[in-house]
């Protein structure tokens, strides 16, 4: 559901940050974060709350950032952002590995762009550790450990990524959530940071927060089955679409880049390689994207202050919540 921009106008844009009434301390232009599952409808909200407080938005995605990867990141609609400004999508090709530093280096930048045009800044998307990294920032990482990756990569031939995973789960909980038990590269690097610092990783991510900013984080939490049928149609969607014909498409220009190891295109990708029908890669995807939406809710009930909206950000209720939570902070100040 988009918005319309005749109905949704009249609205005051946001300001950059000035000196308050009493001359003590300037008042920080509001940021909006969207956060919540793949698939709740956090496009269409940030669409609708983009055309009703004069925003752009910021996407959050760590796929939506390569260029050609358009059926299997449910990136927004062309019409969705001919509506207004859209930030970090389609910046980076596939074989150029985009991280969440740099993520949080442009992102941060994208934030102060819109606001110096008196624009309400809307980041909106799925991949937690970008947002922690833009809103938190990231620790000056441990160097590779080549010893230990080797008798990593030995554990790992020899017992499997499971191994890994709940070598992870003993040493990083947090990180062991949003790491599936099959991302063998993310797994050992987990472990060596964790191992190297004699910290958890997930615990290392806050070493250079924004600032100049005040933030209004909120969460979509739509009903479980609810959400998991939507994303049963969604990928199914994406495959009838042509993922596979994409994804051959990538593999054929980039070859077989990491990025393409992401959810949905990895199933095309074993299509493509024999290893699995249409149908099964279809069913392998749809219950990745059930799992990923779990682990994304476990990640963002840690984020702080979240306020929560139990319903799709498409649906009218939610639009009205939304915008009186956006009316509610411009005011404050």
């Amino acid at each position: 559901m988009t918005a319309s921009r005749t109905a949704e106008s009249g609205f005051a844009a946001p300001v950059p940050a000035r000196q308050s009434a009493s001359g003590e301390e300037p008042e920080y232009p509001l940021a909006l974060i969207l956060l919540g599952p793949t698939g709740s409808g956090k496009t269409a909200l940030s669409v609708a709350m983009g055309l009703r407080f004069a925003g752009e938005i910021v996407s959050c995605d760590s796929v939506a950032v390569y260029r050609g990867m358009d059926l299997g990141t449910a990136k927004p609609t062309p019409e969705e952002r001919a509506q207004l400004p859209h930030h970090m999508i389609d910046i980076a090709d596939p074989d150029h590995p985009f991280t969440a530093g740099e993520y949080s280096r442009r992102g941060r930048s994208a934030l102060r762009e819109i606001t110096s045009r008196g624009k309400l800044p809307i980041v909106t998307g799925g991949t937690g550790l970008y947002l922690r990294a833009l809103i938190d920032g990231l620790f000056a990482a441990p160097g590779r450990q080549a010893d230990l990756r080797e008798r990593l990569q030995r554990s790992h031939s020899n017992h499997g990524s499971e191994w890994l995973h709940r070598l992870l789960r003993h040493l990083d909980p947090d990180s062991a959530s949003r790491i599936h038990a099959n991302d063998t590269p993310k797994l050992i690097r987990a472990i060596e940071v964790s191992l190297a610092a004699r910290a958890p990783m997930s615990q290392l991510l806050s070493r250079d927060p924004l600032t100049g900013f005040r933030l209004l984080r909120i969460g979509l939490n739509p009903p479980r089955q609810q959400l998991y049928a939507r994303l049963d149609r969604r990928c199914a969607e994406m495959f009838a679409a042509g993922l596979v014909n994409e994804t051959r498409g990538l593999l054929d220009r980039f070859g077989p880049v990491k990025a393409l190891d992401s959810l949905g295109y990895r199933q095309a990708v074993q299509v493509l390689r024999g290893e699995m029908t249409v149908e099964n890669a279809l069913k392998a995807a749809q219950q990745g994207h059930r799992n990923y939406a779990k682990r994304q809710m476990t990640w963002f009930r840690r984020e702080p202050g979240v306020q929560w909206i139990e319903s799709f950000g498409d649906e009218p209720d939610t639009i009205r919540k939304a915008a009186e939570l956006v009316e509610s902070h411009l005011h404050l100040h």
